[in-house]
């Protein structure tokens, strides 16, 4: 992790270059209780999980803003497990800002994709999976990206200096398998390990009504796979290059989306996997200010009941109720049935509202029915939860 300390030395000193511009400190808090609705599965896993995090974030701009840094941190406590109990550097990057281009250098998060129930594309930042189930919270990851902003799109190229490895439950977490993953144990097929330089590039271009974006990377593989070792468990991360589509087109009402890739991972058979579908608003329901909007997408993999992925051959339909009013309150309902699995259905409600300016209170659940041992999913069979949020904004 040599070259991850390094990067980080130089973003911060780039941070301290200059004072005589415009600062701006905010602060996140929040309290998470979560509640697990089921008895556990394995030995040593509790029933309640109490949590506190912060995330402070420091913007600050000079050169008439064609010159920024922002600085944003992460750190979590939690009482059941201590593997969830972790800080990060979700952000500190300098932005240089040009005539038809613009650069960023230091630690950063980028996001790709379109869909609600997976992000297939979504490849250049290693997931946090001991925050949330979803895959949707990120470590930072180092970087160098050059966008280069033109009449037929914007080009982004990443070099991506330093791997992050992906965080995993502890022994008394749950959502985690029957065997708990050595973390200090990690094995890479690169013999430069997590020194590792990766890179990644993305094409993306507005035609029309359709969003379009095709990228590729190759480097280390964010999704590990494991082996047994003399030590337990290892995550081994072999090398990797994917292709990716995304598109959204915005039809009247109606948003169709698509993602796509082709991944061909050293030492396994290549594979295509797409995630596809439409979310349809209908405005002002019950003759209301509310929006409901209505959510439905297929998961495919053609590796079928091999993936190593849950979504092999799943629909998702869902609803999105947006109350438009001034505290912002929106409610998310959502059921993916495995079609390969008919035993096996999840279901997720996320909620959220501000109390005031400063406050604001958020509800997620995640239920799960799986009765095929063969189902990647059958390790979390019995962790249904509902978690409350308390959060502080400052």
């Amino acid at each position: 992790m040599k070259k991850w300390r390094t990067f980080s030395l130089v973003a911060l000193a780039l941070a301290s270059t200059s004072l005589a511009a415009e600062t701006q400190l905010s602060v996140k808090a929040a309290a998470d209780y979560r509640v697990y609705t089921q008895d556990a599965m394995y030995s040593d896993q509790g029933d309640k999980q109490l949590s506190l995090f912060v995330e402070p974030e420091l913007y600050h701009s000079w050169n008439d803003d064609l010159d920024s840094i922002t600085v944003k941190g992460f750190y979590r406590w939690d009482d059941l497990d201590k593997e969830r109990s972790h800080g990060d550097i979700r952000e500190l990057m300098w932005v240089h800002v040009g005539d038809d281009w613009e650069l960023r250098t230091g630690i950063g998060s980028v996001f790709w994709g379109q869909t609600e129930s997976a992000h297939l594309v979504d490849i250049i930042n290693q997931t946090d999976s001991v925050e949330a189930v979803d895959g949707e919270d990120k470590l930072g990851q180092s970087m160098i990206n050059l966008t280069l902003i033109r009449e037929w799109g914007n080009l982004d190229l990443f070099v991506l200096p330093g791997f992050r490895e992906r965080t995993f439950a502890g022994n008394k977490g749950r959502l985690r398998s029957p065997f708990v993953v050595n973390t200090n144990n990690a094995l890479y097929q690169s013999s430069k390990g997590n020194d590792h330089v990766d890179f990644a590039a993305r094409w993306s271009h507005t035609i029309g009504d359709i969003d379009l974006g095709v990228s590729y990377f190759n480097g280390t593989s964010r999704e590990p796979g494991f082996v047994i070792t003399d030590n337990g468990i290892s995550p081994y991360y072999s090398q990797m290059s994917q292709v990716g589509i995304d598109a959204l087109a915005v039809v009247d009402a109606w948003l169709l989306k698509f993602e796509g890739i082709y991944r061909d991972t050293d030492n396994v058979d290549s594979y295509i996997a797409i995630t596809t579908g439409f979310e349809y608003t209908s405005v002002g329901v019950f003759d209301s200010v509310w929006d409901i909007g209505w959510i439905a997408e297929y998961q495919y993999d053609d590796r079928g009941k091999a993936a190593t992925s849950i979504g092999q051959n799943d629909l998702m339909l869902g609803s999105r109720l947006v109350f438009n009013d001034i505290d912002g309150t929106e409610v998310l309902l959502g059921m993916v049935q495995d079609l390969d699995y008919s035993g096996s259905t999840s279901g997720l409600v996320e909620a959220s509202s501000r109390i005031n300016d400063n406050w604001k209170w958020r509800v997620d659940a995640r239920f799960l029915s799986v009765d095929d041992a063969q189902d990647l999913s059958y390790s979390f069979k019995q962790d249904d939860y509902v978690e409350l949020s308390l959060e502080y904004y400052f």
